[in-house]
């Protein structure tokens, strides 16, 4: 890693949020790997090899009218991940049940405690679509069910179904930094039911679940909700989050097609996360 270049964009946001939320998760699309958010903004880090002149063209918010955005950018020889979010990743508590915090923080007083080192993924709970989703968990029965986190990211999610008594568990994700760093934190937090894969959708041909949960962008949900309803068991559960509430009818029409049920919506800051039940 020491060798590789990268580009960092410094974006200024005006108002900082929802803005800059919306901002990360939209660069995270275009392939952006890191982000640390700032007192102005936040800064986004992709690979030089990834890059490319018209990288932030499909960037809604930056021609959004709500919104003053500007930002410059410049070539990185290296960058210190680990320096980078200790200096800005707190900790958070969700509902005062859950905790999400870095080895290097004290261990507050909850119920359920996740330790982890997010480095280049993304999950930490800060963002609202993690946030939403750790409360679909702490409100719903996991114990002795069969799980899958779609895109598990730093498998924050995966680690919490197991707290709660959910085995055996699959974590799957694409990037293979998120593959490594689901891994590790799995490990840091002992968990014994949870196995982490590298890959998509393709490796779910004849998995069954009780309860899947993904947490991914609209277009990926949208393509795979078919194949994760299959894998789905009778009264099943499927959490999904990444999508804004403008999203919501086509995630929701998209599910009532394959006669799943919607049970239970949560927004936060312009966000969505939607609890379906199968037949």
């Amino acid at each position: 890693m020491s060798n590789t270049i990268y580009i960092g964009y410094h974006f200024k946001v005006v108002p900082l949020q929802p803005a800059t939320e919306i901002l990360i998760a939209e660069l995270g699309y275009a392939g952006f790997e890191s982000f640390v958010e700032t007192d102005t903004g936040v800064t986004a880090y992709i690979q030089k090899e990834e890059w490319h002149a018209a990288i932030l063209q499909d960037i809604y918010v930056l021609t959004s009218n709500e919104f003053k955005i500007t930002y410059t950018f410049q070539e990185i020889e290296q960058v210190n991940w680990n320096s980078e979010w200790e200096k800005n990743f707190n900790p958070i508590i969700v509902d005062n049940l859950c905790s999400v915090r870095a080895p290097f923080h004290d261990k507050p007083d909850t119920q359920y405690d996740i330790v982890i080192e997010p480095k280049m993924s993304f999950g930490t709970g800060h963002h609202e679509t993690t946030h939403m989703m750790i409360q679909h968990i702490l409100a719903n029965n996991f114990e002795g069910k069969s799980v899958l986190d779609m895109g598990c990211g730093t498998a924050v999610l995966a680690i919490l179904a197991e707290i709660k008594g959910g085995n055996p568990i699959e974590a799957i994700d694409i990037d293979h930094w998120c593959y490594l760093n689901s891994i590790e934190n799995t490990e840091r937090n002992n968990c014994k039911n949870i196995s982490v894969f590298k890959g998509d959708a393709s490796l779910l041909k004849n998995k069954k679940y009780d309860i899947i949960i993904a947490n991914i962008n609209r277009n990926v949900l949208l393509k795979d909700i078919k194949t994760f309803v299959q894998c789905l068991h009778t009264k099943g559960s499927l959490f999904l989050s990444g999508f804004y509430d403008i999203d919501s009818s086509r995630i929701e029409k998209e599910c009532e097609k394959y006669k799943l049920t919607l049970h239970k919506s949560l927004e936060k800051n312009h966000w969505v996360s939607l609890h379906f039940l199968s037949k």
